[in-house]
């Protein structure tokens, strides 16, 4: 493996990295995967714990995914998507547009995630401009939001980490306080609250509400922000708020639709549908970049006209519509319904919690461990009485991370929160050994740090 690291570091920027990191800690160059598991050149195993940056629902070198991608690359590969279409598009939006809540009924293609924010920004900013509403030119996120690294979906977050240096070339957009449940302002409870902390929203738009064109939201958890879990109320509140004002709300489900908060969308745990969605991540399985955007009939209309009037969305992507894409995205919505999915997954999200639970009082400074389906998360802290965090400088998930690796898992933490994220393929003996390797994982580190 060593010649393989000195080959990639002599060439290869990783994502996300301090690349000074991977003097100490070099990458780990995988051959091949099945299941929930990775193999590395040199025959050791991983357990891939957040679906491979949250997006493999099926496991690794899916069969039947696999026959799917074949199919389609003998058959047609890729075809310019203006003014040509082909089959796989089109059962992908009908079934898509099935699936996803009301009102949602026209689809448009983007290739990744924050492609898929970057149109739906320039999709509610065009429709006001072109129904007269020309006031309406800010947008509006809450704390510690984070949609994507492009500079219109980096300007929509709120995570310091990825976005301070460049605040001087972001789109100025308002960021209002959101839910924070695990430290709450009003001593609520998530689970029983009626979202009190909306009300920093609520004030916030009344106040500006006539320059507000779409209000941006990662529905129910915040994913990179730490899996910041927060209540259903919060949705409902928003959608009123935004119907009332004549606001767009744009749900962001890339990391949590398909099935990751226990229901196949997260808006469907507050009964509400968006103006516009956003998805990618879980819709073709870990297998290829797609995203789509859907939208309502409302803003899709005012773009409808005579092309000199110049009303068109003149955005697009190479690769718009691949076909490739579009067929492993179906094959994934087969399996979906095929293997009951959404309902087998209440038994392993139970099993998940009941075994993460079991083992909390063994490990040391847990703040809190919250779940919604299969994302759970265990958050440490410094003190539990006051939930006072531990300094970032620390590093605390990052060693968990690594000790974690050394012992056959993958569990990349976020800050301080150790979470899981696994593959919807992982059974309970599998759920055992990703549970106990974090718990050890987090044990060793504060025992090298605390006992010496």
């Amino acid at each position: 493996m060593k010649e393989l690291q000195e080959k990639d570091l002599k060439y290869i920027w990783h994502p996300c990295s301090q690349m000074k990191d991977y003097e100490k800690f070099p990458p780990i160059v995988i051959e091949k995967g099945k299941g929930v598991y990775l193999e590395d050149v040199d025959g050791n195993r991983y357990l891939d714990a957040v679906s491979s940056w949250w997006v493999n629902l099926f496991g690794h070198a899916n069969e039947r995914i696999n026959q799917a991608l074949f199919n389609q690359s003998n058959t047609l590969e890729h075809v310019i998507f203006a003014n040509f279409s082909h089959k796989a598009a089109i059962e992908l939006c009908e079934r898509i547009v099935e699936k996803t809540p009301d009102r949602l009924n026209k689809v448009f293609f983007g290739d990744n995630g924050s492609s898929a924010v970057e149109i739906a920004l320039k999709l509610s900013f065009q429709y006001h401009q072109q129904i007269g509403q020309t006031k309406k030119t800010k947008f509006v996120n809450i704390s510690d939001a984070y949609h994507g690294e492009t500079i219109g979906a980096l300007s929509m977050g709120d995570v310091d980490l990825y976005s301070k240096v460049y605040k001087p070339i972001l789109i100025d957009s308002e960021k209002v306080e959101g839910p924070d449940c695990f430290r709450c302002k009003f001593g609520k409870n998530r689970d029983t609250c009626n979202a009190e902390c909306f009300t920093f929203m609520e004030e916030k738009i009344k106040e500006i509400h006539e320059e507000v064109t779409a209000i941006i939201i990662e529905p129910l958890v915040q994913c990179a922000a730490g899996m910041k879990i927060y209540s259903p109320r919060y949705l409902v509140k928003l959608r009123d708020l935004c119907d009332k004002y004549d606001i767009n709300l744009i749900a962001d489900e890339i990391a949590v639709g398909f099935g990751r908060t226990g229901k196949m969308f997260a808006c469907e745990h507050a009964g509400i549908s968006p103006d516009i969605m956003c998805l990618s991540k879980g819709l073709t399985a870990g297998y290829m970049p797609l995203s789509l955007v859907l939208m309502s009939d409302k803003m899709y209309d005012a773009f409808y006209d005579d092309y000199n009037t110049m009303k068109a969305f003149l955005h697009s992507h190479s690769y718009s519509g691949n076909p490739l894409g579009c067929s492993v995205a179906i094959e994934t919505l087969n399996i979906f319904e095929d293997d009951d999915v959404i309902n087998k997954n209440l038994g392993k999200s139970d099993y998940l919690r009941r075994k993460v639970e079991s083992v909390l009082d063994q490990i040391p400074f847990v703040g809190e461990y919250r779940q919604i389906g299969m994302i759970g998360a265990i958050e440490l802290v410094k003190d539990k009485d006051t939930r006072e965090p531990f300094d970032s400088e620390l590093r605390v998930g990052y060693n968990i991370y690594q000790k974690a690796l050394k012992k056959g898992v993958l569990l990349r933490a976020l800050g301080n929160v150790i979470y899981f994220m696994p593959p919807y393929v992982i059974n309970e003996s599998e759920i055992d050994l990703m549970v106990e390797v974090a718990k050890d994982s987090i044990i060793e580190y504060f025992e090298e740090q605390y006992i010496k």
